[in-house]
C-alpha cells in the first residue's frame, strides 16, 4: 500500500465532508488507505460521514484525546509506506498524491514532506515553511518583529520569509495541517509526542526526523516545503490566532520543546525571553481590546451627554426660561442616559464588527423608548422635562448617524453588506447550480443565486470560466460557490482561489456532497451551508434574549407582591427570577432533551410553547421539532407571548 491518510476530527463534520472528496479523488490510481479518527464530536459526524464514505476507516474515541493521542492511534494500524497527517479542513488537487510519491522517489533523503497551503481567500500560509523555535526565533515571532519583517533572515526567521515560497526548500519545520512522512522513518521515531497538549506536537516530530539517520546513506533524513502541489487549510477551525489565549499556548508548547531538546542553559534563557514577550503581546492585546470595545462607545456616551447638555441649554434659553434645573440632578441624569445607551446599544448588536444603520436606529429609539418610560416612573421631584428627554434623544441618534458616516469615510468602522446587497454566484454546471440552490433555499433562503458561471458553454449562464475574472470585476460579486465536478477539479478550483479579489467570499461544493463551505479569515470559524441556520447562534440574538430575560425578571421582581396573591406557587416563581437575574436560568428554552447540535443556553423554566420544560406529556419527537424551532426562528417577542400566555407555568420548573 503507497499511502495511509489519518484525519482527526471534531465537530466539523462539513468541512471533512469536503475534505475526503478530494481525498478520494487524489487516491485514484493510487493503493491507498484512510483512517478518521473521531474525537468525541457532538454533531453527528459519524453518523452523517460513515454512509457517504464506506472505504474509510472510521475511529470512535469515547472522549476527546487530542490531536497526538488520536493520530497516533490510527497510526497503529496504518499499513501504508507513506502515512500522512491531515486537518480536516484541507482541500486537496486531484494529483497531490502523485506529485508526493514522484517527489519521494527523486528525493532519497526526504523523510517528510509538506505542501504550499493556501488560505480560505486563495492566499499563501506562511506557517507552510518554519524553523525551529531558538529563543531568539520565538521572540520575534511573539513581539511581532518578524510580521513587520517578514523577509527578513534574522527577524522573520521562524516562518523562512527569506526562501521563496514559489520554491522547493529544506526546511526544519511542517505544518501537522498536511505532513507526509516515510513510514520507516515513523517505526524508528515513533508517531507524535502525546505530552504535547495543543501546539508544538508537528514541530517536536519534524525534529526527530531530522535527527534520524537514514540506513542507506548514513546521514540524517531532511524534512522539504514542496511549492507544487498546493493545497486549500482553511484554518480558523480551533484558537483564534490572533488571542491573547492562543500566546499562551504557543508559550507552552514552545517552551515544552525546548526543555526536550535543548540544553537546560538554553531552556532557561528562553523561558525568561518567552516570558518577557508574553507580557509585552499582552499588554498589546490589552491595549487593542480597550480601544477596539470600549474607544468607540466611550465617544458615543461623551456625544450623547454634549447632546442632551446643548438640549437643556435651548430648552432653557428659548422654550422654559422661567424653569430652574438642578445641575446636578442634570448632571446624574445625562451620564444615566448615556450609561443606558451604551447598555442597550450592546444588546441591540451595535458594536458588532460591521456596522448597521439599523442597528443605530434600534438602539437609540429603543433607548429613547426606555427612558420615557423610566422617566414616567421617577417620583416628581426627580423629573425635569419630558421634553428635553424626547428632543436629547432624537438630536443623539441624529448626531451619532453623521458620527459613523465619518468614520466609515475614514475607514475607521465597516458598513456590514445588507442580505440584499449580497450577490452570489455559482461557478459550475447548470446541474450544479441547480443541486446548490436547492441547499441555499434550504438553509439560506433569504440569500438567492444570482447567475451561473459554467465551465463550459451553456445557455443561461453569465459566461464561462475562462470570464470569471472579468465577470466578477463587471458585477457586484460578493460571493462565488465553485462546484467540483469532472469539468471543474478541485485543482482548478484552488488556481482560481488565488486569482479572486480580496472582498469576494469563496466556497467550495464537492460533487456528491451535501454540504458548502468556505472561511474568510483564519481568525474566526469558517462558515458551512448544509447544517441549519439557528438565530440563537447569533451573538444579536443572543444579547436581545438575556435583555428580554433581565427586564421581564426585574418586572416581576418589582410587582412581586401581586404575585404572591396571583401565583399558585409563589416560592418557587421567586426562585426562578433569582435564578433568571444571575443567568442561571432562562424563562423560555428548550424542552429538556439532549440536541448538542443547538446553540447552547441555560436551562429553561418554559420550553418553546410555553409548557414547564420537563413536559412530560411531549414525546421526544414534538420536544425536538419544537427545540429546533425555537432556536431557528427566535424573536423576542416569542419569550414575551410566553411568559405571559403560560404565567402560570413560570412557577412549575
Amino acid at each position: 500500500m503507497d499511502i495511509s491518510v489519518i484525519i482527526v476530527n471534531y465537530n466539523v463534520r462539513y468541512f471533512l465532508e469536503q475534505c475526503l472528496f478530494s481525498v478520494q479523488k487524489a487516491m485514484s490510481g493510487i493503493a491507498g488507505e484512510v483512517w478518521v479518527v473521531d474525537n468525541a464530536s457532538q454533531d453527528g459526524s459519524l453518523s452523517y460521514l460513515e454512509p457517504k464514505f464506506p472505504n474509510v476507516h472510521f475511529i470512535k474515541n469515547e472522549e476527546n484525546t487530542g490531536f497526538a493521542k488520536a493520530n497516533n492511534l490510527a497510526l497503529k494500524s496504518a499499513s501504508g509506506s507513506l502515512i500522512l497527517f491531515l486537518n480536516p479542513d484541507t482541500i486537496i488537487p486531484e494529483d497531490c498524491f502523485t506529485k508526493c510519491i514522484d517527489f519521494f522517489n527523486t528525493h532519497p533523503d526526504a523523510g517528510a514532506i509538506g505542501v504550499k497551503m493556501l488560505d480560505g481567500k486563495g492566499h499563501f500560509l506562511p506557517e507552510s515553511k518554519r524553523s525551529f523555535p531558538s529563543p531568539l526565533v520565538s521572540l520575534f515571532k511573539l513581539t511581532g518583529c518578524a510580521a513587520l519583517f517578514p523577509r527578513s533572515k534574522i527577524f522573520g526567521k521562524y516562518h523562512l520569509g527569506h526562501l521563496d515560497q514559489h520554491q522547493s526548500h529544506s526546511v526544519d519545520v511542517l505544518a501537522g495541517a498536511f505532513m507526509m512522512v516515510r513510514k520507516k522513518v515513523l517505526d524508528i521515531t515513533g508517531g507524535f509526542d502525546e505530552n504535547f497538549f495543543m501546539y508544538g506536537e508537528d514541530v517536536d516530530l519534524s525534529y526527530r526526523i531530522q535527527a534520524t539517520i537514514n540506513p542507506e546513506s548514513n546521514n540524517t533524513f531532511k524534512n522539504y516545503y514542496v511549492h507544487d502541489p498546493r493545497i486549500l487549510h482553511f484554518k480558523g477551525e480551533s484558537t483564534k490566532k490572533g488571542s491573547l489565549n492562543y500566546v499562551r499556548m504557543f508559550y507552552v508548547a514552545m517552551s515544552q520543546f525546548v526543555q526536550k531538546h535543548y540544553s537546560s542553559s538554553r531552556a532557561g534563557l528562553f523561558n525568561l525571553l518567552i516570558r518577557g514577550a508574553i507580557w509585552f503581546r499582552a499588554l498589546i492585546s490589552l491595549f487593542k481590546q480597550l480601544i477596539k470595545k470600549t474607544g468607540l462607545p466611550v465617544l458615543d456616551a461623551m456625544l450623547i451627554w454634549i447632546m442632551f447638555w446643548i438640549t437643556k441649554k435651548i430648552w432653557a434659553v428659548y422654550i422654559k426660561p422661567d424653569i430652574y434645573f438642578s445641575r446636578s440632578l442634570i448632571n446624574i441624569s445625562f451620564s444615566a442616559f448615556s450609561f443606558l445607551f451604551l447598555l442597550v446599544s450592546y444588546y441591540t448588536g451595535l458594536y458588532q464588527k460591521k456596522f448597521r444603520f439599523r442597528d443605530l436606529w434600534r438602539s437609540g429609539f429603543s433607548m429613547m423608548l426606555i427612558l420615557l418610560a423610566i422617566y414616567s416612573l421617577l417620583p416628581e421631584t426627580l423629573r425635569f422635562s419630558r421634553g428635553i428627554v424626547v428632543m436629547g434623544s432624537l438630536m443623539s441618534i441624529i448626531c451619532l448617524g453623521l458620527w459613523r458616516n465619518i468614520l466609515l469615510a475614514l475607514g475607521v468602522i465597516s458598513n456590514a453588506v445588507t442580505e440584499e446587497e449580497k450577490y452570489t454566484l455559482i461557478v459550475g454546471t447548470q446541474q450544479d447550480a441547480v443541486e446548490v440552490a436547492a441547499l441555499i433555499k434550504k438553509y439560506r433562503s433569504n440569500h438567492p443565486v444570482k447567475g451561473v458561471i459554467s465551465p463550459i458553454v451553456e445557455e443561461g449562464c453569465l459566461g464561462t470560466t475562462g470570464q470569471l475574472q472579468d465577470i466578477v470585476k463587471g458585477l457586484p460579486v460578493r460571493e462565488l460557490i465553485f462546484c467540483e465536478s469532472p469539468l471543474l477539479r478541485f485543482s482548478d478550483i484552488i488556481a482560481f482561489y488565488q486569482q479572486m479579489p480580496r472582498h469576494i467570499k469563496l466556497r467550495i461544493h464537492g460533487s456528491g456532497s451535501a454540504s458548502v463551505i468556505g472561511s474568510d479569515s483564519k481568525f474566526y470559524s469558517g462558515e458551512t451551508i448544509g447544517a441549519l441556520s439557528y438565530r440563537l447562534s447569533n451573538p444579536i440574538y443572543r444579547r436581545s434574549k438575556r435583555l428580554t430575560d433581565i427586564i421581564t425578571a426585574l418586572l416581576l421582581f418589582i410587582t412581586l407582591p401581586l404575585h404572591i396573591l396571583l401565583n399558585r406557587k409563589p416560592i418557587r416563581l421567586i426562585n426562578n427570577i433569582f435564578m433568571v437575574l444571575s443567568g442561571k436560568k432562562t424563562w423560555v428554552g428548550y424542552y429538556s432533551l439532549h440536541q448538542h447540535t443547538l446553540p447552547a443556553l441555560p436551562a429553561a423554566v418554559l420550553g418553546p410553547t410555553g409548557l414547564p420544560a420537563s413536559a412530560d406529556q411531549l414525546n421526544a419527537d414534538a420536544k425536538r421539532n419544537a427545540n429546533e424551532w425555537y432556536a431557528m426562528e427566535y424573536e423576542w417577542i416569542y419569550d414575551i407571548k410566553a411568559i405571559f400566555q403560560h404565567y402560570q407555568n413560570l412557577s412549575l420548573s
